[in-house]
């Protein structure tokens, strides 16, 4: 039997997520997503306070276990560990 995979249309990439240097961020960008990925997180980390993450996720975003993926097709960005789960 005949494999369509030659057949499906590909991603086009500039459609894929991609990583974001944070050095081309400002301090408040940074701090905003840091600020998202706490309250997203929140009822999972097991704190009364999502932002008492916050000295946690800036260093894991500082030693790059969390990076910053742009979406283009959704215009959203966010950290994320580097692997990107939808990948």
């Amino acid at each position: 039997m005949e494999q369509d995979s030659e057949n499906q249309p590909q991603q086009d990439p500039r459609d894929a997520p991609f990583v974001v240097d944070t050095d081309l961020l400002t301090k408040d960008q940074l701090e905003g997503l840091v600020d998202e990925y706490c309250t997203r997180f929140h009822g999972t980390n097991e704190t009364e306070s999502p932002f008492a993450e916050r000295a946690r996720v800036i260093a894991a975003v500082e030693k790059g276990d969390l990076v910053v993926w742009f979406d283009p097709v959704e215009n959203t960005a966010g950290l994320d560990h580097p692997v990107h789960q939808n990948d």
